[in-house]
């Protein structure tokens, strides 16, 4: 609402400044100067005062601007009689707060995109019946119905057979993506396909689209860094505008040559060209998913030199899957696997959640679970169709049916291993690890490309694990067995080297997170801690969008430098020619507004950021370890 007065209030006086300016010139040439100059003034002084104002309020709050400039340039116009110089300046000044306004709108598009699509209310399933609700009173376990075209409004899984879901306005994706019964569902994404129920699993406010709406909010209320320098600046470039006219008038005794200085002096490359560039940068990242909070880690992303990766669940995926099903007493493959994920559908354990996913992947129902016992950290004991059924670390499945424990030394260094038997005998091992992740490689080639420099692993998994997952990525440093605060000493030990940034997804990432100089989190389905104390988050699930969102940081800095160094440039040219008398004040306030436009076009180019999409090959199978919550892991 404030904002839609300060738009309206900023198009008034334009409104008034540009109807004395032409109705004086109507006066003018009609033979009335005199009139003429009245009509100047009057629509000048709004303007003029509106300026005043806001002068004073930054100077209350302790900031020294260049709109000083505008309102010297104004004053001193009026004072010398060039009233035609005034109207022109004020109509140019109020004309660049109106197109800074419209810029930024621009610029802020994509996050404009993601604030407006925030739903008000959701369709809930109740007593046989369809009820609407407001947004906060959703509980988790509510069913929702999502209609064709609503947007997701809280998170949750998918209670119907299939759903289809466009998630292009959080992570970029062009494509629908299809889910299954089960899935889970992103807060924020849109039903692309027939209307499906919904499970909801979090409230609205603990949702991930609420976060993101948090997220936003927080950055667009940013400032960076790059524009408070411009701040400081803006003081040097008034003392030279300042200097420069007062020499012209002294050495020429002419008042008429300051004036025309004071005009061409144009504030908006310092004013407009950096914020602009940057906030478009931040709309330019947030389509292709990676949400940057603020303008200030943004300008610091364009500056990093070192990079340290966790493992598990950044460079990895995180969570295990199968690799391989060893049967040992002639039951099928796909038996094993659909009775041992029957009885881990009892269990919140991090594997037996991922044995559960691959069984529903592979199309099988999986039967409800009888007299279900779970010994912590060992395994499930159970009945599944009248068959007594356990599932858990060899160890633990051995004891249980009478025999000794395998020799199992051939298995990859930190695979897990779960063993399954029926019926009191060892029925087969299902294989299980963390894969890279998709485009890891190709992802780290393309950042080393971009200008990082070192790339380090720091992980809490043992050495030898850690090892075989960086096979062949060229990583210039591994850190093995970290606990969450030798990962903060290794990120304040590299900051000595440059910007450093850390991208981690678990709660014990956040205090690195925190001490670097940008954390980066895995937002999709990381801890909330993590994205909390993050500066980013990757709102989609792959690591590869480090690539373009390092690719825009850097661009968009450097459109920005390009504007304010060609516009500063521009500017004091125009100034030295005011002061030789080549520039009256009117062509002086002409110039200005041909560089403020020209300044703003350039800097809106980042708009237009084209970063290389990364490719996705082929994911390997890579080992896990104590990073991952092994049911009974046998390394």
């Amino acid at each position: 609402m404030e904002t839609t007065r300060t738009d309206r209030f900023k198009t008034a006086i334009l409104l008034i400044a540009a109807t004395g300016l032409i109705a004086g010139l109507v006066f003018y040439f009609s033979g009335r100067p005199e009139a003429a100059n009245l009509i100047w003034i009057a629509g000048v002084v709004p303007a003029l005062a509106a300026l005043v104002v806001e002068i004073l309020r930054s100077l209350r709050s302790g900031e020294v601007g260049l709109d000083i400039v505008a309102a010297l340039s104004m004053s001193a116009a009026l004072v010398f009689g060039e009233t035609l110089a005034a109207a022109v300046v004020a109509v140019m000044y109020s004309g660049g707060t109106f197109l800074e306004a419209f810029a930024e709108g621009r610029a802020r598009r994509e996050m404009h995109d993601l604030l407006s699509r925030v739903p008000r209310t959701a369709t809930r399933h109740r007593n046989g019946g369809l009820e609407e609700i407001p947004l906060d009173h959703i509980a988790p376990g509510d069913r929702l119905l999502i209609r064709q075209g609503d947007v997701v409004p809280v998170d949750g899984t998918v209670a119907s057979e299939t759903a289809f879901v466009d998630t292009s306005a959080l992570t970029g994706e062009s494509l629908p993506v299809r889910l299954a019964h089960g899935a889970e569902a992103m807060s924020g994404s849109t039903n692309a396909g027939e209307a499906f129920d919904l499970t909801a699993t979090k409230e609205a406010k603990d949702s991930t689209y609420a976060g993101i709406v948090r997220l936003v909010e927080e950055a667009q209320a940013s400032k960076a860094p790059m524009s408070r320098l411009a701040d400081r600046w803006s003081l040097g470039f008034l003392a030279v505008t300042v200097s420069i006219a007062f020499a012209a008038w002294w050495f020429t005794g002419d008042p008429i040559r300051a004036v025309a200085v004071l005009v061409v002096a144009t504030p908006c490359p310092l004013i407009l060209a950096v914020p602009v560039a940057l906030v478009a940068g931040l709309s330019r990242a947030a389509h292709f998913g990676v949400l940057i909070k603020g303008a200030g880690p943004l300008e610091t992303m364009a500056r990093i030199r070192t990079l340290i990766l966790d493992k598990t669940g950044t460079l990895t995926d995180g969570r295990p899957q199968i690799v391989s099903i060893d049967s040992h007493d002639g039951m099928a493959e796909d038996d094993i696997l659909r009775l041992a994920a029957a009885l881990d559908q009892a269990s919140k354990h991090p594997v037996a959640q991922a044995i559960v996913a691959a069984a529903k992947a592979r199309g099988f129902t999986l039967p409800v679970p009888s007299d279900v016992a779970e010994i912590p950290g060992e395994g499930v004991v159970g009945h599944v169709e009248g068959r007594k059924v356990i599932v858990g670390g060899d160890a633990f499945v051995a004891s249980r049916v009478g025999r000794r424990p395998g020799d199992h030394s051939a298995i990859a260094a930190g695979s897990v291993l779960v063993a399954v038997a029926v019926d009191g005998r060892m029925a087969g091992h299902l294989v299980m690890s963390d894969p890279l992740r998709d485009g890891a490689g190709a992802m780290l080639d393309g950042l080393r490309r971009e200008g990082i420099a070192r790339i380090l692993l720091a992980t809490g998994d043992r050495a030898d694990v850690a090892e075989r997952v960086t096979e062949g990525l060229g990583l210039d440093g591994l850190r093995a067995g970290l606990t969450p605060d030798q990962k903060v000493l290794l990120v304040l030990s590299e900051r000595k080297r440059g910007p450093v940034m850390m991208v981690g997804d678990g709660v014990n990432d956040a205090p690195a997170l925190a001490a670097a100089d940008v954390g980066v989190a895995m937002g999709a389905r990381g801890a909330a801690a993590s994205a909390e104390a993050a500066d980013v988050v990757l709102l989609v699930d792959r690591i590869d969008r480090l690539g373009p969102g390092i690719e825009i940081a850097r661009g968009a800095r450097r459109i920005a430098v390009e504007s304010v160094v060609a516009g500063i440039g521009l500017s004091v040219m125009g100034m030295i020619a005011a002061a030789f008398g080549y520039l009256t004040p009117v062509q002086g306030a002409l110039l200005q507004e041909v560089i403020d436009v020209a300044v703003i076009l350039n800097a809106l180019r980042a708009l237009r950021i084209a970063p290389h999409e990364p490719t996705t090959p082929k994911p390997k199978a890579v080992s896990s370890g104590q990073d991952d919550i092994a049911q009974g892991a046998t390394p």
